[in-house]
């Protein structure tokens, strides 16, 4: 059984793995929003903060969560690459529908994690 996870700011399609004492390990199988770039505590400053770069939870990455945070997820799981790719390319026309300082620079951001993806997953982003 599938179900849905928020992780920081991205949301994850997870299996459980098995029950921890502190809460489920479980296991990443695809994306279904990215990470947010930048300052989520300033939200679109660029100025006099630190740009955080975050990356999406990897393929089969395994976590401890709480089991209150998993929300059963029924509806077609994308393979990894798939969803990653889609996930990517939501959030890159979110950012290109309006041009800010935050957007220039989270879109900077977002296409060296492309470049990072490419190399991890071997294939490559559509032009």
């Amino acid at each position: 059984m599938y179900f849905r996870l928020m992780h920081k700011s991205g949301i994850y399609i997870v299996e459980k793995v098995q029950e921890q004492p502190n809460g489920v390990l479980v296991s990443i199988e695809s994306v279904i929003t990215h990470p947010m770039q930048g300052d989520l505590h300033n939200r679109g400053e660029v100025e006099n903060v630190f740009f955080h770069e975050r990356k999406a939870l990897s393929h089969k990455e395994k976590r401890i969560v709480d089991e209150n945070l998993l929300k059963p997820y029924t509806d077609e799981v994308l393979p990894y690459v798939d969803s990653l790719k889609q996930a990517v390319s939501k959030m890159e026309q979110k950012l290109k529908s309006e041009d800010t300082p935050f957007n220039r620079k989270a879109l900077d951001t977002l296409t060296n994690l492309k470049h990072d993806y490419e190399r991890q997953y071997k294939f490559s982003f559509p032009e």
